[in-house]
């Protein structure tokens, strides 16, 4: 039986931060939670939804194939041969979970119960995804993009849902690519955009955010909200930012 990670074996750690754009995912059950989509049902809702970037998530291939949700994945790695993406993602799944166990008083283990579990969910995403990578690529559904301009045309999406990535790596990245690459969301986008989490990999918050959200507000007149979900694994990472037209 897993056992949840003991706080004392490890030295309390401030500051966690991941030094690369992991190619790392998610499951659809876990996109339900960390972007506040009441249930499958709810997905349905949308004429065509948008996963940016998607890396190996296997939201795509789950809300296509089991629930006819019209998804796409778009990914700077999209071109790639699906044993290179197999090899990167079994290779930051480890890379990550090692960080994570280094500070597991860090985390809420609520839905993760353990160390093991955080890492079968995410060799299922990515076992999931692999399997429909190659039929995906054809039918069009995992498409390279990379941000800040992507290959869609203005509202061709009426939901885009962006994880893990622009606040998360937001140590790595300029305020300028920050505010360039939601601007461009939000165009491909026709009913609503929704981030999450609004934290660094460091669990710090974003220090720039006031100004980004004023500069959306003011100077592109976008609608924002800053909504609670019920999900939060980094502690604090509980709040999504919604943008809608």
């Amino acid at each position: 039986m897993d056992k949840k990670p003991d706080n004392n074996n490890f030295r309390n750690t401030n500051r966690f931060q991941l030094d690369k754009v992991a190619f790392y995912g998610r499951t659809l059950s876990e996109y339900l939670k960390m972007f506040r989509i009441d249930d499958t049902d709810h997905l349905k809702r949308y004429n065509r939804i948008l996963d940016c970037p998607s890396g190996a998530s296997s939201f795509v291939a789950e809300a296509n194939n089991k629930y006819e949700v019209n998804t796409v994945g778009c990914d700077p790695l999209f071109d790639k041969d699906s044993r290179i993406l197999q090899k990167q993602g079994e290779e930051d799944i480890e890379y990550v979970v090692k960080r994570v166990s280094l500070a597991p008083n860090l985390y809420n283990w609520n839905f993760y119960s353990s160390i093991e579990e955080l890492r079968n969910y995410r060799k299922l995403s990515l076992d999931q995804f692999i399997s429909d990578y190659n039929l995906g690529r054809q039918r069009r559904r995992y498409v390279k993009a990379e941000l800040p301009k992507l290959p869609f045309d203005d509202k061709s999406f009426d939901l885009v849902l962006s994880g893990h990535f622009l606040f998360t790596y937001s140590h790595k990245f300029e305020f300028s690519f920050i505010l360039s690459s939601i601007i461009e969301l939000f165009r491909v986008c026709s009913r609503e955009v929704r981030i999450y989490p609004l934290q660094k990999s460091s669990l710090e918050p974003y220090e720039h955010m006031t100004d980004l959200l004023t500069t959306l507000k003011k100077r592109y007149g976008i609608t924002y909200h800053i909504v609670l979900v019920p999900f939060e694994f980094q502690k604090g990472s509980n709040k999504m930012l919604c943008l809608t037209h």
